[in-house]
């Protein structure tokens, strides 16, 4: 939460990125852009350009989405370890009659930039996935992987010939995240129960679990309520709590699997013909699973702290292809009960961030 907000506050810091030959010089107002659902903030940004000694190259803008899920390194061999699932260009110089309503975010930005600033705006679709980054494990170098968007400025004839070579010095690019935040409209949460029988045993052991609401926020403690009734002579030795990160990348192959964030045992007992019934509180935290390759964050920007990725939120009608990479999270209450054998139920869960104040709801 503290780093989606530090932006939030921060929003007159101006991000500033220059080409390696100078003549482009990017300006965007902030980093972070929300999705309301209905609506994504824009894109306004302003790039200033000099354009001496351009000769038959014009000067680009593009906002692109992509999903990354390789070394760029490998790409000398001839295969693409990026896959853009949304791009858009802008052609700004010579002028091809790119006009935006300019706001007060331009304005501030054509200040910084001066009388060779170029304002523009991207819209984003609503049907795009937010940023999420693959945990890179301790050996990987390079870019991490996940769906990223990055806005880029270059020099070229063309806005996307493949047969044209941009040199990197005639380029200048700024990753930014999509972000979503909790609905206020919060409901009710989940329930499950299960009655199960054992060997030799006539009698059952009834195990239910709830949450108290629908959707938590990251790093707050999550209050798992255990009610469970034995009627068996067995005994129900301690309770294990775990909650599962489920990562579906739906873009390029069915690949998804589960990895634990938190696995939690409550020495609690349950003696035969006995009921019990207990609030116990859980905290998945990255802080906890830094060694756990693979496992999905919410965006990063360069040299900076994230937390685990929040839950993809699907919207009636959306082609699942499309969001790239799908987050989801269960919990699982086990007890263990003796002479062997367990009960066990599941409970899906929704971790987002809460809205700071000034953001319009959902």
């Amino acid at each position: 939460f503290p780093i989606f907000l530090f932006f939030f506050v921060c929003s007159k810091r101006v991000f500033k990125k220059t080409s390696g030959n100078g003549q482009l010089t990017l300006y965007l107002g902030k980093r972070d852009y929300v999705d309301h659902v209905d609506s994504v903030d824009p894109v306004e940004g302003v790039l200033k350009i000099d354009p001496a000694d351009l000769g038959d190259r014009k000067v680009w803008i593009q906002l692109a989405c992509a999903f990354r899920y390789g070394r760029e390194d490998l790409d000398v061999i001839g295969l693409s370890f990026r896959k853009d699932i949304w791009i858009q260009h802008i052609q700004l110089y010579p002028d091809a009659g790119h006009k935006p309503t300019l706001t007060e975010m331009h304005d501030t930005l054509l200040k910084k930039a001066g009388e060779q600033g170029h304002p523009f705006t991207f819209n984003i679709p609503t049907n795009l996935p937010c940023s999420v980054t693959l945990q890179p494990g301790p050996d990987d170098k390079g870019k991490a992987c996940g769906v990223d968007f990055e806005v880029k400025a270059y020099l070229a004839q063309s806005a996307d010939d493949p047969d044209e070579k941009i040199d990197k010095k005639d380029t200048c690019r700024l990753v930014i995240r999509k972000i979503q935040f909790a609905p206020d409209n919060t409901g009710s949460g989940q329930k499950a129960e299960l009655c199960k029988s054992f060997m030799m045993s006539d009698k059952p052991v009834f195990l239910e679990a709830s949450l108290d609401k629908e959707i938590y926020y990251h790093g707050d403690p999550i209050p798992v309520t255990v009610k469970i009734k034995n009627e068996t002579t067995k005994v129900v030795k301690k309770i294990k709590v775990t909650v599962d990160q489920t990562t579906d990348v739906v873009l390029y192959s069915a690949d998804k699997y589960t990895k634990s964030v938190l696995c939690e045992e409550f020495g609690e007992t349950v003696e035969g013909n006995a009921t019990f019934e207990k609030t116990l509180p859980i905290t998945p935290l990255l802080a906890n699973n830094k060694e756990k390759r693979g496992l999905s964050l919410d965006g990063r920007l360069k040299d900076e702290d994230t937390n685990l990725a929040s839950t993809t939120i699907i919207r009636g009608g959306m082609d699942k292809e499309m969001l790239g990479i799908l987050v989801s999270y269960k919990i699982k209450v086990n007890l263990m009960v003796s002479g062997g054998g367990d009960v066990t139920v599941e409970l899906p869960l929704t971790l987002m961030h809460p809205k700071p104040k000034g953001i319009p709801a959902f």
